[in-house]
């Protein structure tokens, strides 16, 4: 059917609305922005995976945020990254210039933890992610393990950076689960300090993202059966990139609802390293802080720096986070309740 010259014009005149209406949001989002600066904060040390993604964003994604900000990086390390997703949510100013490197760990640790976590995972406005990575336990060779069967039988110890980070709460799956001789040893400022803990034969493993891993003691699973470490198990929805031949925590599972424990904390792969608006900032500033984190993970620059750093680049969209986040928070009560019961019994919560 033809459409009426009338009809015609409605539509472009919409079109010339909206275009004026996006305008309108980038011009908004360039009087916040212009001139100013924008913290970044993240709850580890310098010199992890969060320390290096936060100063790669911080360098890069300023030139394509409207205003064009500089962006600095603060760190405050404590409780696996929950001491500053509480201050975020809680404390730091909503007016979109402080963003928040989150743990990848935050969605867990809200539904495992309720009375020491102080914010609310769907309040958070997903940016993106520049990559996620699976959990992975390593041991020192040293330690005589080499299967998970033999962890059953003989305690091994490892470093954590407290009960809010897969440093402590996939040890502790383990050890539920698959009655595992994991002695966890908390109060590590991030995954540096712990590498080097464990080159010093203070602790005898970690359970870090593989990222972390193959960047910062690449030459550690050099050698076969002769490397200086053996990678036993990973957490994830799927095996990582890199590490096909370590097996997945649910590979060792039979029972439904342990496999859905398993899923939750599996989720950390998938939220990975990424940044989030606080609720209450301004809303017009989600859209183009989206673009600009969008457009800076494609660039080739930024890619160039992050693999020099050592860093993999495999963005999600905000908001593809925003749905898997909807989704994990709907994790079912008795899966919930399981959950905490392995993880957090009521004497160590």
């Amino acid at each position: 059917m033809q459409r009426s010259v009338s009809t015609i014009i409605s539509g472009i005149a919409a079109l010339g609305f909206a275009g004026l209406s996006t305008n309108a949001i980038a011009q908004s989002a360039e009087k916040v922005y212009k001139d100013r600066t924008v913290t970044i904060l993240v709850g580890y040390s310098a010199g992890g995976t969060y320390g290096r993604t936060s100063l790669l964003l911080s360098e890069h994604l300023g030139q394509y945020v409207p205003g064009k900000p500089t962006m600095v990086v603060q760190h405050m390390p404590g409780a696996g990254g929950i001491k500053a997703a509480n201050y975020f949510y809680n404390v730091a100013p909503k007016n979109g210039l402080v963003l928040l490197m989150p743990p990848e760990m935050t969605v867990a640790s809200e539904l495992l933890r309720p009375n020491k976590v102080k914010y609310k995972t769907r309040e958070f406005t997903w940016l993106g992610r520049v990559f996620g990575q699976n959990t992975t336990l390593v041991l020192l060779r040293t330690a005589g393990i080499t299967s998970l069967d033999q962890l059953k039988s003989r305690e091994v110890i490892v470093g954590s950076s407290g009960k809010g980070s897969p440093t402590f709460l996939i040890p502790t799956l383990l050890n539920a689960l698959l009655k595992t001789k994991l002695k966890i040893i908390t109060g590590y400022r991030g995954s540096k300090p712990l590498q080097l803990a464990t080159e010093q034969n203070e602790i005898q493993g970690i359970a870090l993202g593989w990222t972390a891993w193959t960047t910062g003691r690449p030459t550690w699973f050099e050698g076969g059966n002769k490397s200086r470490v053996v990678a036993l198990v990973q957490s994830g929805y799927s095996r990582q990139k890199g590490a096909e031949h370590v097996p997945l925590i649910s590979e060792f599972l039979d029972n439904a609802d342990d496999k859905a424990v398993a899923k939750m904390l599996g989720s950390a792969g998938v939220l990975g390293r990424g940044l989030v608006l606080p609720p209450g900032a301004p809303s017009n500033l989600v859209n183009p802080l989206r673009a600009a984190f969008s457009e800076v993970t494609k660039d080739k620059a930024f890619i160039r720096d992050a693999l020099r750093r050592g860093l993999l680049v495999d963005p999600l969209e905000g908001a593809e986070i925003q749905k898997v986040i909807n989704e994990l928070m709907s994790t079912p009560p008795s899966i919930v309740k399981r959950a905490r019961q392995l993880i957090f019994p009521k004497s160590s919560s």
